[in-house]
Parts: structure tokens; sequence; C-alpha cells
């Protein structure tokens, strides 16, 4: 079983504490990390309320107020109002807009020889011979082109068109 972490708040982050909560402007997870810690403070002032009770009154989950507990004893008052500091960065982008935009010409191209028309199969094949990329998915060909809204088996697939005009 996980350990049970007490929270015993001194006078002076109970006076904050409360004072965050009363406040007319705050975000609403720290309002509800502020309450939870108010509920669970088992000192002389706080009320001592029981880890589902708590959630329930808050309508938060129990492991959200048990990994509340745990930052509060282990790493204080603020890094228990705070949002957890990401751990890993983010993925860094692969296939940008320029990439997307030669993939879109690439496609908007006469088809090989041999074929009546591109296939993701064969424009990303395509796309690693030119080098817009070291290497890249059909799948990935494929979602570029339906973020574009671009058919490969549409009768025109971007090139200009003739359009009748209508008589006055």
């Amino acid at each position: 079983m996980s350990p049970r972490y007490r929270v015993t708040l001194s006078k002076e982050e109970h006076g904050k504490l409360e004072a965050l909560t009363k406040r007319g402007k705050i975000a609403a997870r720290r309002f509800v990390h502020a309450r939870a810690l108010l509920l669970c403070d088992a000192g002389p002032e706080g009320p001592a309320w029981k880890v589902a009770d708590v959630a329930a009154a808050l309508g938060v989950s129990s492991r959200s107020i048990e990994h509340l507990k745990r930052r509060f004893v282990e790493e204080g008052l603020d890094a228990a109002l705070e949002r957890k500091p990401r751990e890993k960065p983010p993925r860094e982008v692969v296939f940008d807009g320029a990439f997307e935009a030669k993939l879109i010409a690439l496609a908007c191209s006469e088809a090989p020889a041999g074929h009546q028309r591109w296939t993701v199969r064969l424009l990303a094949a395509k796309a690693v011979e030119l080098r817009f990329a070291d290497t890249i998915s059909h799948m990935t060909v494929q979602r570029v082109l339906k973020k574009m809204n671009f058919s490969l088996t549409a009768r025109s697939t971007g090139k200009s068109r003739h359009k009748a005009t209508r008589p006055l």
C-alpha cells in the first residue's frame, strides 16, 4: 500500500490558502488545490477531512488528492499549488509547412511515367528521392494531404481548371 501523507499547515500557510480561496480571480485548478489542502489540514486549526470526503466535495478523484498531499509534504506549498513542470520537452516538429508545400506541389505535378495518378506510396518514395525528408511514411503523406483537403482521386488535383462562364 502506498504511504499516506499528513498535511499540517502552519498559520502562515493556512492564511495564504484562505486568502487565495477568498480572492475573486484565481485559476480553477489552483483554487481546488488550495481548498483541498485546507480541508486536509490535520493541524490544530484544520478540519482534517478524509481523502474520499475531500475528493467528493471538490469533484476530483481521491488519487488527485493523494498526489497533491504528497507534493505538499515533499516539495512545499508553492509546488503543490502550481502545475508540475513538464519532464520531457515537446517533440520537435519534423514535417513543417515548407515540407507540406513541397509535397502538395509534387502531388499537383504530373504523375510519373507508367502511372495515371499519384498514390500516397509513390509520393512518399518520391519525397525521399527528392530529399524532402530522410524517411517518410505513406501514412504521413496521407495525413498531410487530408489536412490540406487534397484528394488524389478527384478529377482535378489542383491544377488550374477552365470554368465555363455563365451567359449574361
